[in-house]
């Protein structure tokens, strides 16, 4: 009996010696068309959206998703000064695309653009460390504009003396505008001398766009550093340096990778508001974050930290926004 248990157990033992030599086999790759792949992807798109051979269409490499199990995919469909981009989420297999918005609960739901949005160095007025961040993103030349302008210089510090800082983003829309971006090159050799002087400048150019074109815009910003005693040396050298354009073009890709695709667009702690939003509706949004971020903390600049940036003709203040 003994003989016969021993047989046994050797025998099993040959067993699994033998299995364990033979070649473990990799999980089969999923079958069938891959959303992963650059080419399906695009097939599916143009499917989608309608989007014919003329419209180029641009796929980015995947990206972490907001969830685990997903990536996420930014795809741009462009002709000529036309663009509209889109985010789909992907699964880890290439078989599931999802069009939306997908969240983290753990997370401020605005936490995406909030990381965008970079306030260094950016005109702002109202009070450092306020808990509600307001991102104006403006074209000179652009009547709506003119209106948000109005109603954010006439009501946020009459109202809200310690709650809200606002920050001005160039984002002149060239093809429309022919002035507006020369009237933001101009803002910024201003700004480079005088931060207060700067919101001068944003209140008059929007007051008189009927006296500029693209003609007189040199002549006139020139009067009004003028007015201002600024170094006029400094301004004109100012106006045709490459700084003043690349400090211009830094918002505009900002505004781009936000997807701005109108002006005026603000952010309220990051909160997308497109076109002119009425002083009604934007105070109820403002009092929402205001009282909201009281226990939040996930947003403005009331972040409790110490993190300074010098401005120029202004206080050191924190220069990025809390998420």
């Amino acid at each position: 009996m003994k003989k016969l248990l021993l047989l046994v157990i050797l025998a099993i033992a040959a067993c699994l010696a033998l299995a364990a030599q033979k070649p473990v086999k990799p999980a089969p790759k999923p079958s069938g068309p891959s959303a992963l792949d650059k080419a399906t992807l695009e097939v599916w798109i143009r499917h989608y959206f309608v989007w014919p051979a003329p419209i180029q269409i641009d796929i980015e490499e995947p990206k972490p998703g907001p969830l685990s199990n997903l990536y996420a995919v930014k795809v741009r469909g462009t002709m000529g000064t036309q663009m509209q981009e889109e985010t789909f989420y992907i699964s880890k297999d290439g078989k599931e695309i999802i069009r939306g918005t997908a969240f983290d609960t753990a997370q401020n739901p605005f936490k995406p653009e909030l990381d965008l949005i970079k306030t260094e160095m950016r005109p702002s007025f109202g009070t450092p460390g306020a808990p509600v961040v307001i991102a104006e993103f403006s074209d000179f030349e652009c009547p709506y504009c003119k209106e948000e302008a109005k109603a954010l210089r006439d009501n946020i510090m009459k109202t809200y003396p310690k709650e809200v800082r606002v920050y001005f983003f160039d984002f002149p829309l060239e093809t429309l505008h022919p002035w507006a971006k020369a009237g933001s090159i101009a803002g910024r050799c201003v700004f480079r001398q005088s931060a207060s002087a700067f919101w001068d400048y944003h209140d008059w150019i929007f007051q008189h766009p009927e006296e500029i074109n693209a003609t007189n815009l040199k002549e006139k910003v020139t009067e009004f550093a003028k007015s201002k005693s600024l170094d006029m040396d400094a301004f004109a050298g100012c106006l045709v340096s490459p700084e003043a354009e690349t400090d211009v073009k830094a918002t505009e890709d900002m505004g781009k990778a936000l997807n701005i695709n109108q002006t005026p667009t603000i952010f309220v702690n990051g909160r997308r508001l497109a076109g002119v939003t009425p002083w009604a509706d934007l105070k109820t949004v403002i009092d929402y974050e205001i009282g909201y971020q009281k226990t939040a903390k996930n947003a403005g600049e009331d972040c409790g930290c110490d993190v300074r940036l010098s401005t120029p003709g202004a206080p050191a203040t924190s220069g990025t926004l809390h998420k």
